[in-house]
């Protein structure tokens, strides 16, 4: 098992079900990508638009210092690191656009 541990919430990243994750999207030319877990990474996406993330939730802080995130956060804490289930897209989020 990795040692590392997903920046979003600090579990560890474990062996399965591993995306990567572009703080500045790649719509608006982001390059770097960190590992992160699939379910972490589908609800950053559920809950957030490319334009969102680009303008406000480009850093690890910002993004779990959001109320959404923290609530996705302490709830994915408990489950092991190879955990996974769909993540539905928020009701409003394409409103928001």
């Amino acid at each position: 098992m990795s040692d590392k541990l997903c920046p979003l919430c600090g579990r560890p990243l474990g062996t399965e079900n591993i995306d990567r994750h572009h703080l500045v999207p790649k719509t608006y030319k982001g390059k770097e990508q960190f590992p992160i877990h699939k379910i972490c990474h589908r609800k950053i996406h559920s809950a957030f638009t490319e334009r969102e993330l680009f303008n406000t939730y480009h850093t690890w802080e910002a993004l779990r210092a959001h109320e959404d995130i923290q609530t996705f956060i302490a709830w994915v804490a408990k489950k092991p690191p190879g955990f996974y289930t769909r993540t539905y897209t928020a009701k409003d989020k394409k409103q928001r656009r």
